[in-house]
């Protein structure tokens, strides 16, 4: 009976996910017509004050008839959809597995790339409608690497992204990393840091990507009889691979490469399990140089550096500084 009783409660809520899943997209649907037709119908006018009147009348009827639901903001946001997005086959791609509050959120912004980036990591990661708005407000298309990718190549991995869940380490890292949540004051050591993110560990991963798994601090090995520690190890669900975290409160310098390249070889060697990937190592430093990552190939190996921040700048500074790199990378 208990058997019976977990398979059939297993197929109750499959059933209802997927009916959530088509009742979401029909919603999505249902408001890219509304906003199609209301279009449409300002359109045919030349009057630049008909839009107003329009949304204004048709907010009042459909009120009165079918009750709340139809404020002028919401048909604001269905004209939105359907200026932002041509075609019912695009509208019906973005809006697969997402709710119209995720939809709502995507078509304000400006950039067609951004959308399906967001769109996608939303659906795979399964984020909540506020936790799509953290990420867009947080800059994350920007801080990836594959925001420096030249357009054609992105566009590619956003696809791979959207058709099997498919990610590559220039979608998984970022640069920088936000750790202002771990409350760290203006002097503080390596340990400090280390015992800081494991306290928060469930933000740093939601920090770092929800396909984080933590597997231990201060990992122990023995090269030659001599012994290193690994800060940090994880394990990513989607790259097949371990990752080392090694944390450096200096900026860059090129040893440190080197001994990044010592783990990496030992647990290729010693901890790969089969199935598996080359492990790919993540060194996040205070402070980095260019022209040292470039010269050492850092930026498309399996060894990634990236800057971290535990106090944030102003929104404008950080979207200046991202925007600069994105620039001064595609023009490469």
């Amino acid at each position: 009976m208990d058997k019976l009783f977990i398979e059939i409660s297993w197929l109750i809520e499959d059933s209802r996910k997927r009916v959530a899943i088509a009742v979401n997209s029909e919603i999505a649907v249902l408001n890219w017509n509304i906003g199609k037709s209301v279009r449409e119908e300002i359109l045919r006018s030349q009057r630049a004050e008909y839009g107003e009147m329009v949304i204004s009348s048709l907010s009042k009827k459909l009120t009165q008839s079918l009750g709340p639901g139809w404020s002028k903001g919401q048909l604001y946001n269905c004209l939105r959809a359907a200026e932002r997005i041509p075609t019912l086959d695009k509208i019906q791609s973005i809006s697969e597995g997402l709710s119209w509050s995720h939809v709502r959120t995507l078509i304000h912004l400006k950039d067609e790339i951004k959308m399906d980036f967001y769109a996608a990591l939303c659906r795979k990661e399964k984020w909540s409608s506020r936790i799509l708005n953290e990420r867009i407000d947080s800059m994350l298309f920007e801080r990836t690497a594959l925001s420096k990718r030249p357009e054609k190549l992105l566009k590619k991995e956003i696809e791979l992204l959207k058709s099997d869940g498919t990610v590559t380490p220039d979608l998984v890292f970022r640069d920088p990393y936000f750790l202002n949540f771990l409350g760290l004051k203006d002097t503080y050591s390596e340990k400090d840091m280390e015992s800081a993110i494991l306290n928060q560990l469930q933000m740093f991963i939601v920090e770092m990507g929800t396909d984080f798994a933590f597997l231990a601090r201060q990992k122990r090995i023995s090269v030659d009889g001599e012994d290193f520690k690994i800060d940090l190890l994880f394990f990513h669900r989607g790259l097949r691979r371990l990752v080392v975290v090694d944390l450096k409160l200096e900026k860059f310098k090129p040893p440190h490469k080197g001994q990044m390249e010592l783990y990496l070889k030992w647990l290729d060697k010693y901890e790969r399990k089969k199935g598996e990937d080359s492990p790919i190592g993540l060194i996040l430093c205070a402070e980095k140089k260019q022209e040292q990552i470039e010269l050492l190939e850092l930026d498309k190996g399996y060894i990634r550096v990236a800057e971290y921040m535990t106090q944030l700048p102003s929104k404008e500074v950080l979207a200046d500084k991202l925007q600069r790199a994105i620039t001064i990378a595609r023009s490469k």
